[in-house]
């Protein structure tokens, strides 16, 4: 095992980033105020977060052969991020297009493109390759090859843990080989069928097979369940103004510090706390805590 090297599967999108006063009707052509485009998909967020933060980071994913796709390779390997197992596809690298009007409010459309092209096979080893100590997944690549992932690492020793989102219902079989689960109550809800408190939710994804579930609350912490019980962690207070990338900062985080072989609560605790200074500022990457800040903040 590659001592507390941490390996994401995952996403890269380019995002484009509209502003406009208001939302266009059917067939309505208006004029928009600022146009931006930005590195982000949640794989390629959570490898940039654990590179912030200064740990070994090996990223798996799929991009095309245009300059969306180079974009964001320069963006991971600034990072630190090793790239090397990234599949160049012959198709147009994933995107997400996204309006944002005067009040904040956002329609969003999202074109997968080569991130649906990841393959169970090449995931399965690149995990056989890395041999890393915590594998991260998330559900923006086929489901498939998150399975094969999944079922790889955690056959090798590997911790595994997955971001569920986008949620989407998932079965027994592929929640058996996670270790660490970590939804928002949302996501939770989804997954078990139904809505209830975050205790409620946390007891009912271990008895799916779960091995531990740290459930984000926003501002409210995190709660940690396992069959021994369960603990509140909190987080830190800041002004947030922009949460994007809150989730893949806690997610990131955690995975480098459990690498790294920090107790679990210990752990969350940290990724909370690079959640919260990641809300702290505007764009997804662009507002990823390095290491010294996350350090003032302890």
């Amino acid at each position: 095992m590659n001592s507390a090297r941490v390996l994401v599967v995952g996403s890269a999108n380019m995002d484009l980033v509209a502003r406009v006063p208001r939302f266009p009707k059917p067939g309505e052509t208006l004029f928009g105020t600022t146009f931006a485009t930005f590195s982000g998909g949640k794989g390629a967020n959570q490898a940039v977060a654990v590179g912030r933060l200064g740990g070994p980071i090996s990223f798996v994913g799929c991009v095309g052969n245009d300059e969306f796709g180079r974009s964001l390779l320069e963006s991971l390997r600034e990072s630190g991020a090793d790239c090397s197992l990234v599949e160049t596809v012959p198709t147009s690298t994933g995107t997400a297009i996204i309006l944002v009007d005067d009040r904040a409010e956002n329609q969003i459309v999202v074109i997968s493109g080569a991130n649906g092209c990841v393959r169970p096979e090449a995931v399965a080893s690149a995990v056989e390759s890395v041999e890393p100590a915590v594998a991260l997944f998330q559900l923006e690549i086929p489901l498939e090859a998150v399975s094969a992932g999944l079922r790889r690492a955690k056959a090798m020793g590997a911790t595994t843990v997955l971001n569920p989102a986008p949620a989407q219902p998932l079965d027994d079989a592929v929640l058996a080989n996670v270790d660490v689960l970590t939804p928002n109550q949302t996501e939770a809800a989804l997954l078990v069928g139904r809505d209830g408190a975050p205790e409620d939710l946390c007891d009912a994804l271990l008895a799916l097979g779960v091995g531990t579930v740290a459930m984000t609350l926003g501002a409210s912490g995190s709660l940690v369940a396992t069959r021994a019980g369960k603990v509140h962690v909190p987080s830190i207070r800041v002004e947030a103004v922009d949460t994007t990338a809150a989730g893949d900062a806690f997610n990131g985080a955690l995975a480098l510090f459990l690498a790294q072989g920090e107790p679990l609560e210990h752990s969350v605790a940290l990724a909370n706390r690079a959640g919260a200074l990641a809300a702290t500022r505007h764009g997804a990457q662009a507002s990823l805590p390095s290491l010294a800040e996350l350090r003032a903040v302890l």
